[in-house]
């Protein structure tokens, strides 16, 4: 058995040779005592609590799931607030945030998550089904994703101009522009590209039109979107997915070989992770591309646990590259891949094997990423603002780039995906 801290400090008297204690002198050792056990375990207990705060504390993960949620409707009393905005805008952020409430409402039934999303559609959704800020033109891929959480609003109030918006955004993807293989472009202002974000700002909301609206041949489209990206994203060594493709060859961050961009970043590959799985939820079962999806998330799941971090169980920005000077663990990505990771457990894409890894991640995130602030709330840090590719000014792809981009706390492309792995570990511990 271990000695007691009291016999480890009669130890080091007696080493120092203090072989007789007078009586008078009692009280006094009994105080050093005390001391040295407060200097030794307390102080550092303290230090450990006011350095971390209660956001340390042993929570439930939906417990987590709602006080970020909450923190985060506090930040921003009106959801178009959402990423920093001084002014509405329809973007694919706000449309994450909102399918994390409706996720949270689902789970708790606590109307203030439904009126917060229904406040913010009717502040952008229009009488006529016009969006505000939305221009089909742009064909933009990132403004289809927020159609998914109208499409979940409208089966929830079926409202007549939630319908006619949905079936703007659906117009939009009829006549996207594509690669020669079929695979939607990024953006117009992006030609010729198919970005890992992509699959998620367009395929789970047409997989999830297809099964609410009876079109059937959407998700034909939704599996061949994603297996092109496993065709030419793919990288077999590291297991990794390259963020961008340019079948033109014409982008400066391309290879001239093969049309990819050169590094593996870490959102990117999340925003993928989370496309497989959302779009899962709506494939039909005996859909014959569904295995093929089945294969890429067997697939990406391997790249991404062996890359995750052995010190603190999350992820790096630039994925294969922690030992590089300027590299840092986001936490955008580390969130997105315990939901997939989390998800596909409980859902049984993947086997008992990666349960080790989810812990992992999600105790990590709490660990390394959570803040309690002064005023009760809490905080998800290093989030990466933004990447990209290409465009003015020009972003070449390198490392360089990648780790250079601002950090920031309590982006909602960290705070919705970390709500949403929450829920997720909290159906795992069911």
């Amino acid at each position: 058995m271990g000695c007691s801290v009291l016999q480890k400090f009669n130890g080091v008297l007696r080493q120092k040779q203090i072989v007789f204690i007078p009586h008078s002198q009692i009280i006094l050792i009994q105080m050093i005592q005390l001391k040295f056990i407060f200097t030794i375990f307390i102080l550092p207990a303290l230090a450990m609590s006011c350095n971390h705060g209660t956001a340390k504390e042993k929570i439930s993960p939906m417990e987590y799931a709602k006080k970020m949620a909450d923190s985060d409707m506090k930040r921003n009393p009106e959801a178009w607030m959402i990423d920093f905005r001084e002014k509405p805008k329809w973007e694919y952020t706000h449309g994450l945030m909102m399918n994390a409430y409706l996720a949270l409402y689902e789970e708790t039934k606590q109307d203030r998550y439904l009126e917060y999303v229904k406040a913010f559609a009717d502040t952008m959704v229009q009488e006529s089904g016009g969006i505000l800020t939305y221009k089909l033109t742009d064909y933009n891929i990132d403004r289809v994703s927020p159609g998914r959480f109208l499409i979940r609003l409208y089966n929830l109030e079926p409202r007549e101009k939630y319908w006619k918006a949905i079936r703007l955004l659906r117009s939009q993807m009829e006549t996207h522009p594509r690669t020669l293989e079929g695979g939607f472009w990024h953006k117009k202002r992006y030609p010729h590209q198919m970005w890992l974000d992509g699959l998620y700002m367009g395929s789970p909301f047409l997989a999830l039109y297809g099964k609410e609206f009876n079109e059937p041949q959407l998700f034909d489209d939704v599996v061949h979107q994603i297996m092109l990206i496993n065709k030419h994203h793919y990288h077999p060594e590291s297991g990794l997915f390259y963020h961008g493709w340019d079948e033109s060859r014409e982008q400066r961050w391309s290879d001239p070989e093969t049309g990819l961009s050169p590094h593996f970043w870490g959102r990117a590959v999340g925003w993928y992770a989370m496309a497989l799985v959302d779009v899962l939820e709506y494939l039909p079962e005996n859909h014959p591309g569904r295995d093929s999806v089945l294969f890429v998330v067997d697939r990406l799941a391997a790249g991404i646990v062996k890359h995750q971090d052995s010190k603190t169980g999350v992820w790096y920005q630039v994925l294969d590259k922690g030992d590089c000077s300027g590299n840092y663990l986001e936490s955008s990505a580390s969130t997105m891949f315990a939901y997939f990771l989390y998800k596909s457990l409980n859902k049984g894409y993947l086997d008992e094997s990666y349960i080790k890894a989810a812990a992992r991640a999600y105790d990590g995130i709490i660990e390394n990423f959570i803040k309690e602030e002064p005023d009760g709330t809490i905080s998800i840090t290093n989030v990466c603002a933004v990447a990209g590719l290409g465009g003015n000014p020009y972003r070449d792809g390198s490392y360089e780039y990648y780790v250079s981009e601002p950090v920031r706390k309590n982006d909602p492309k960290a705070v919705g995906p970390f709500i949403m792995a929450a829920i997720e570990k909290a159906h795992f511990e069911e």
